[in-house]
């Protein structure tokens, strides 16, 4: 894994100049050109965002933050990074300013970092990653996904560990889903550009989506691939990516293999890469709904996402079940 930048401080970085877009472009910026004459993409570019993916309910209402309340938030989430304790992922570490807490316990399950480990956090004006609903959240799940959610989860409760099938996709390091939200943690994306195709490494967990450029069709609907059939093309200066044919076993937030993508990838400044996600899926939500990320250049390289290592952790975690299930069995037997 890769570790970047050692917190001693909360830096903000961009502020929106919209409700739904981040520009950085200084006066007489001109996108940049591959010699073929498309906008040029490449590079590295960092999600390290620390607005969370729902709008907060102190937020209700507000698309934006003044500059007095980023000011403060900026306050806030520093007090929570120096308190020493555990590393806050995602969007713990806004949620935990709005909190007022500096003691912060974390979802880690491993107790392995502290905010030391974790990345430095750009800051926005935006009060949440999803843009559209208006209302800053995600669609509600139908009844259909809800019920199979459920029953999943009454599953596993049953049966967390019967075979490493049991256990979560990303935690086996088979596979960590698209499209990749999650900031500050191995969340980095490197793009490649030819005339033809353009190639978008992810850090988590070193996948590659060759995309056509054609704006071609996808794949016959019985080809079903882990990250699903991508296909693009240009709309002006901007990149559009859709993504169909997701495997069954795919699962975003939930999804099935009815997911649809269509991402969208806006070089609006030096620095900054406005990557905007479209997310379709009839059979898990009501409605689709959009996620505005704006990703910053980095000068890092992207190193392997190590995951796997002879994955001792999933040998550990099998064979503390079955000693789990001997104990259960011997309890039985003696209280025959």
């Amino acid at each position: 894994m890769m570790y970047r930048g050692m917190v001693a401080a909360v830096v903000g970085v961009v502020g929106l100049a919209g409700t739904a877009v981040a520009q950085d472009a200084p006066a007489g910026w001109t996108v940049p050109r591959t010699v073929d004459g498309t906008a040029d993409l490449q590079g590295v570019w960092a999600n390290n965002s620390v607005t969370p993916l729902e709008r907060p309910p102190q937020w209700a209402g507000k698309a934006r933050l003044t500059d007095e309340e980023l000011a403060e938030l900026k306050v806030s989430a520093a007090a929570v990074v120096a308190s020493g304790l555990d590393a806050q992922f995602g969007d713990q570490l806004v949620l935990k300013a709005l909190e007022g807490l500096t003691d912060a316990d974390s979802y880690d399950p491993t107790g392995n970092y502290n905010q030391f480990w974790m990345a430095d956090r750009d800051f926005t004006h935006q009060t949440s990653l999803v843009v559209a609903p208006s209302d800053g959240q995600i669609p509600a799940v139908t009844a259909a996904a809800t019920r199979q959610m459920e029953e999943r989860r009454a599953y596993l409760r049953a049966h967390p560990a019967d075979g490493p099938e049991d256990r979560p996709l990303g935690e086996r390091c088979a596979n960590f889903g698209v499209p990749r939200l999650s900031a500050g943690y191995n969340s980095y994306f490197q793009i490649f550009q030819t005339p033809s195709h353009a190639a978008i490494l992810k850090e988590m967990a070193h996948d590659v989506s060759l995309v056509p450029l054609d704006g071609g069709v996808h794949a016959p609907d019985a080809v079903r691939l882990w990250n699903g059939d991508s296909r693009g093309r240009w709309e002006g200066d901007t990149l559009v990516v859709e993504s169909a044919n997701f495997s069954a076993k795919s699962n975003f937030r939930g999804s099935s293999d009815g997911l649809h993508l269509v991402e969208r990838y806006t070089r609006v400044g030096p620095d900054t890469l406005n990557y905007e996600v479209t997310i379709s899926d009839p059979a898990t939500w009501a409605t689709p709904w959009t996620v505005l990320i704006p990703l910053k250049r980095s000068d890092d390289a992207v190193f392997e996402y190590a995951c796997h290592e002879g994955n001792y952790g999933m040998d550990g975690i099998l064979s503390g079940h079955r000693a789990d299930e001997r104990a259960a069995a011997s309890t039985a037997t003696q209280g025959q």
